[in-house]
């Protein structure tokens, strides 16, 4: 195997090995099969160019339009032609689920799905890493800037699980990064063999002596010493890194889900997954407790989010305004007062376990009490947390309203507003025939909106075959409506996703409800909801009755009695005004009595709280700690690359401000030119190393004649029993690097200013420093360690 092949398939994988601490952050993992093979076309296409050979340029280009192809096959191929060739349909369809991506990542809680969106964003960004380090590592014969890439790829992944990667995946891509350090360090040897480092070879047997003293170093032992800084910065921008709240960028906890054990949250915070992702925990947990003097409790869903935006890929909420939470809520929108409602009082505890943003309340809710930042979205009526606000321990109330509006009132509603009808109704170009024929079919012979949509729920529900099955892998775009009408099979998300847009394509408004349904009736009258009762409905409007539930997801919740084929009669189910019962009003002021229960106590039955009344909230912003760590981190890696400048600069100005150093002045003339690609030698006198120096530089005039100037200044130095000072020794230097700068391409230019290669002479100082503290160190041990054997002789 040549040495090139070796380094392409260290740079594969090392990306790979980098890329492993994104597993845990989406499940399935499968998309890293995915990046592997995109990776790996693009590393073959990279050894067959180098084999031509082509230019590295063109090199370059040829694997930046292979991943482009493979992106575009993998994501875009019914938009492309030919499934392969990227066009305007397929760019933009692209960028949709780059969006979609971004958007998934700061609302699903980890593990996220697998989404196509954020599908892309691994596939792609892992893909382009690795371009990147094998451009560096193969390309330019530059491993060790390689590790940068490699260490933002871990970083990133560090970061969105709140620093907590684990050690595991920090050991697989610090492993990573060394074999690629290796694999470059054996073909270098195998080119070169050992880099010498000019006359600096002090400290070690068999070299020459100069001043300065530094060993030299294989490239392999030199890419070690690489890889420990690497790692360590690795180390230290995790830690640095500020944890993010709620969805992707949730706490400390990783899994972060429900039953992951004692003292874990329950993960709520995202609409959609962990809907899926609570439905599947082998033990329901409970999120809160509540009584209520609603006499019937089946419709009482607790709705967290309303989302009414369908773009294609996914549903998701709009970008709206919040405001400070009124003390009374507007009236809902499209609410006749000729409907028959009833208001219901509800007075809720939130386990401590439990994070979440939004408030789950019962719709339409017309007044809420609670404590805490607290923001109002009016036009979903939901309560948003503000400052890091969630319901973790909240204690509220909630005054509801129970809308029952008649079969008749939904089947005479009059039509939407226009405005509200545009933008509810809205569906994408994208979306497949089928859906909406399908749509014409099931309510084929329907005279309204109303019958269209009981005939929707209905045949989801009931007439259409459907299997309601949790473990099918949740999917929001129009593809996975297509796949869901074809299968059958799928739970909540599936059945209100796809009644909304087949509602939307008839021209009825809607959009979908996330939150819990009404919970389980315990035996001293309370209403326990737990992690498994998340769920999703669609939710229509009919103007008369606003926003009105259905259910079409079988086998789940309660079926709306305005949507059964014989609607109950009977006089109202409450008074207008809450009742005044024990179950659903707190007194007035606690009660000593030996009667209330602890359960009684908790959800607020036997009076105010004092220790809750008395507790605050912290308001303040990130600890000034943290930001300054992460502000240190940050300019230590965007310093990193520019080290060898500084260093260089820094032993420029010392050799030549010392003026009559003649050996000093000399080992800079040397530095210039290997930095300008001349690199030093150790077997040539000062003469011949001056010719060589000329030679090879292409140095003519002034510059050539400077350096035979101070060359024989050091050899006067070196052999003179009275060597003479020599005055203009560090002008002549100064002229020998204008020369060389004269004589160079921008691109050598650039890179001795930017990467001078003396900056080698840096890893031997450490190096040379670590051995001589290492060597005191073993012999101060040595000797401690006999005066320690020899006390007990004395002493006998």
């Amino acid at each position: 195997m040549s040495g090139r092949t070796r380094l392409t398939l260290a740079s594969w994988g090392a990306t790979l090995m980098a890329a492993g601490a994104l597993l845990p952050l989406v499940k399935p993992a499968t998309w890293i099969f995915t990046a592997a093979f995109v990776l790996a076309l693009v590393s073959g296409v990279g050894m067959l160019a180098r084999r031509v050979p082509l230019a590295r340029p063109l090199t370059l280009l040829a694997q930046t339009v292979t991943v482009l192809l493979a992106l575009t096959l993998f994501f875009a191929r019914e938009q492309a032609f030919l499934w392969l060739v990227p066009g305007p349909q397929a760019l933009t369809h692209a960028a949709e689920l780059f969006q979609a991506g971004a958007e998934d990542v700061g609302r699903y809680a980890i593990p996220a799905p697998d989404t196509e969106g954020i599908r892309l964003m691994l596939v792609g960004g892992v893909v382009a890493i690795g371009l990147l380090v094998d451009a560096l590592a193969v390309t330019f014969r530059k491993a060790a800037p390689a590790g940068l890439p490699l260490l933002a790829l871990y970083s990133v992944a560090a970061g969105l699980s709140g620093g907590g990667a684990g050690w595991l995946w920090f050991l697989l891509a610090a492993s990573g990064y060394l074999l690629l350090l290796l694999a470059e360090g054996r073909d270098r040897l195998s080119q070169w063999g050992r880099v010498f480092g000019g006359a600096q070879r002090s400290g070690r047997p068999g070299s020459a002596v100069a001043a300065g003293g530094g060993p030299a170093f294989a490239p392999a032992r030199t890419g070690r010493r690489i890889g420990v800084v690497a790692m360590g910065i690795a180390l230290v921008v995790p830690f640095a890194l500020p944890g993010f709240s709620g969805g992707l960028f949730g706490g400390g906890n990783g899994e972060g889900g429900a039953g992951a054990g004692k003292g874990g949250t329950i993960s709520a915070v995202n609409p959609l997954v962990s809907l899926q992702n609570n439905l599947r925990q082998p033990e329901d947990r409970e999120v809160l407790r509540y009584r209520t003097n609603a006499r019937d409790t089946s419709g009482m869903y607790l709705r967290l989010v309303a989302l009414d935006q369908f773009d294609g890929t996914s549903w998701k909420s709009s970008v709206r305004p919040i405001e400070d939470v009124p003390k009374q809520l507007p009236w809902p929108d499209g609410l006749s007062q000729s409907v028959k409602i009833t208001e219901v009082t509800s007075n809720f505890v939130a386990s401590d376990a439990y994070e979440q943003k939004w408030l789950p309340m019962p719709y339409p809710a017309g007044r809420v009490d609670i404590d805490g930042r607290w923001r109002y979205e009016p036009a979903g009526r939901m309560l948003v947390g503000d400052d890091k606000q969630t319901t973790s321990g909240a204690r509220y109330q909630v005054a509801s309203l129970d809308v029952q509006p008649t079969a008749a009132q939904l089947a005479d509603a009059g039509p939407a507003p226009e405005k509200l009808r545009r933008e509810y109704t809205k569906v994408p170009t994208t979306l497949p025939a089928d859906v909406r024929e399908t749509a014409l079919s099931v309510t084929k012979g329907a005279r309204n909106d109303y019958e269209r949509a009981v005939k929707l729920q209905d045949w989801f529900a009931q007439d259409g075959g459907f299997r309601y099955d949790v473990d099918v892998e949740s999917g929001t775009g129009v593809q996975a409506i297509s796949r869901f009408l074809k299968d059958k099979e799928g739970f909540c998300i599936h059945f209100s996703f796809s009644m909304a847009a087949m509602a939307r394509a008839l021209g009825i408004p809607a959009r979908v409800a996330v939150g819990f349904m009404p919970g389980t009736t315990q035996t001293d009258g309370s209403v326990s909801v737990g992690i498994r009762d998340a769920h999703a409905w669609p939710e229509l409007y009919f103007e008369g009755a606003g926003w009105t539930r259905f259910e079409p997801t079988p086998s789940r919740g309660s079926t709306p009695s305005y949507t059964r084929e014989t609607t109950p009669s009977g006089s109202a189910t409450g008074p207008a005004q809450p009742q005044a019962t024990a179950s659903a009003q707190p007194s007035a002021a606690p009660s000593a009595s030996a009667s209330c229960t602890p359960q009684e106590r908790r959800l607020g039955d036997c009076g105010p709280d004092e220790a809750v009344a008395g507790a605050s909230t912290d308001g303040s912003g990130p600890d000034p700690l943290t930001v300054t760590l992460l502000s240190l981190a940050v300019v230590l890696v965007l310093a990193l690359p520019f080290l060898p400048l500084f260093w260089r600069t820094r032993i420029r100005a010392r050799r030549l401000g010392s003026g009559s150093d003649t050996l000093a002045i000399w080992e800079e003339i040397n530095d210039t030119a290997w930095d300008y690609g001349v690199e030093p030698s150790d077997s040539l006198t000062p003469r011949k190393c001056a010719e060589r120096i000329v030679h090879l530089g292409e140095l003519r005039g002034e510059p050539a004649e400077a350096v035979h100037r101070v060359a024989s200044a050091v050899e006067e130095v070196l052999y003179a029993p009275r060597p003479q000072p020599v005055e203009g020794l560090a002008s002549s230097a100064s002229l020998v690097r204008s020369g060389f700068h004269a004589a160079a391409d921008r691109r050598t230019r650039l890179r001795a200013l930017l990467a001078p290669r003396s900056a080698t002479r840096l890893r031997w100082t450490w190096s040379s420093r670590w051995t001589t503290t290492r060597t005191r160190w073993e012999t101060a041990r040595t000797r401690a360690t006999s005066r320690l054997r020899r006390s007990p002789r004395e002493a006998n």
